[in-house]
């Protein structure tokens, strides 16, 4: 009766929050251990269904760096990179299509679907949602000591969200899983970062919630302790003095830009801990980050 009871108390603690939640949308950037490891695939295909059956609506976007590099490999093509960014010309931007919108993809959607949700898989491309234009970089010449354009080929960045068709897939109960390939006004096809394509559409459709799946705990202090919640301007100063550093940078920027452009919180979550999403959601403790405007 005792384990009967703290099942009870369970679900009494996770009335409130679905109460509030209700008919929101929550984005979620999925990636990680959580997109490898077969446990974890599985516990998160089952909480994106129970969030649905609940009243949350839910729209994923998927990353998918490792298996792009490895098919890249094993089609005799070696994967490069600068400052962090895949450089992409066309024969690896048709692998790098392939893999997220093809492969990745409907492994995702139909791993939703075996748990009984309504998932349609989408790439940027479909229905005009994501509208990119080439991506700038900049490097420091170390003999003139001017900034120098690298050219990383056919990589993006977000330059306008059309909701149109999650609005229509919203209204129909289905569970949008979005690749993270865009379209430029020419019609080139981009490979642009997930983390960014999330953040913009979590600020386009005014979303509730924005959470990043990652494989660390979340923002980290000085001393290496969690920040369980954090507010834009102290995190900006922590990149400012290094604390917050590597690829922890676009995941904080990714979560300001979705604030500034409408989304109400964002949070970076640990997603190697099995159900994360719903610890993060339905516990007054959380398990990751809050960052809050």
């Amino acid at each position: 009766m005792k384990k009967l009871a703290e099942k009870a108390s369970i679900l009494i603690e996770a009335l409130p929050y679905i109460r509030n939640f209700y008919g929101k949308t929550f984005v979620i950037k999925y990636g990680g251990a959580a997109q490898v490891e077969e446990s974890l695939k599985s516990t998160f295909a089952q909480d994106i269904v129970l969030l649905n059956f609940i009243g949350i609506h839910t729209v994923v976007v998927h990353g998918g760096g490792p298996k792009i590099s490895k098919t890249m490999e094993q089609m005799g093509k070696k994967p490069q990179f600068v400052q962090g960014q895949r450089v992409t010309d066309r024969e690896t931007m048709d692998i790098v299509e392939m893999v997220l919108a093809g492969i990745i993809n409907k492994e995702i959607v139909n791993l939703i679907n075996q748990h009984g949700g309504k998932a349609v898989g989408l790439s940027g491309k479909d229905g005009g949602l994501v509208k990119a234009k080439k991506k700038v970089v900049k490097k420091l010449s170390p003999e003139t000591q001017t900034e120098e354009i690298i050219d990383l080929g056919l990589v993006g960045d977000v330059e306008e969200i059309d909701p149109s068709i999650l609005i229509t897939l919203k209204e129909n109960n289905f569970i949008p899983v979005i690749a993270p390939v865009g379209y430029d006004r020419n019609g080139n096809t981009l490979n642009i970062n997930a983390d960014f394509v999330a953040s913009a559409i979590a600020g386009a459709i005014r979303a509730e919630k924005l959470i990043l799946l990652t494989d660390v705990e979340g923002i980290l202090d000085q001393k290496g302790k969690l920040i369980s919640s954090i507010r834009v301007g102290a995190a900006e100063k922590l990149i400012e003095k290094g604390i917050i550093k590597g690829g922890m940078i676009p995941k904080v920027q990714a979560c300001i830009n979705a604030l500034r452009k409408g989304c109400s919180k964002t949070y970076i979550i640990d997603g190697r801990i099995e159900h994360s999403l719903l610890l993060e959601i339905f516990t007054k403790e959380g398990i990751g980050t809050e960052i809050i405007p």
